[in-house]
């Protein structure tokens, strides 16, 4: 099964970086459910702006680490990349 690691658009223009094995359920639960992370819940709603494939959690995981670090212009600088 593959992981996601995704990069979302809140409601107040901050992005939020997170992995998961299923991107659309994930989305709906940041967008409406109590499992949605605790940063997003009052910051609805976020939109997906970018996503990478990985075959096993632990490339997601570092990749995941490795995008967190970046400043908010080189993780734009990502996702207009990936358009």
């Amino acid at each position: 099964m593959s992981y996601f690691v995704y990069i979302l658009k809140c409601s107040d223009d901050t992005l939020y970086t997170g992995i998961t094995k299923d991107i659309t359920k994930r989305l709906a639960e940041h967008n409406g459910s109590v499992k949605g992370a605790k940063y997003t819940k009052t910051r609805r709603p976020v939109e997906l702006l970018y996503q990478e494939e990985f075959d096993d959690r632990s490339s997601a995981s570092k990749r995941e680490y490795a995008i967190k670090k970046l400043r908010r212009d080189e993780k734009l600088a990502l996702i207009m990349k990936g358009e």
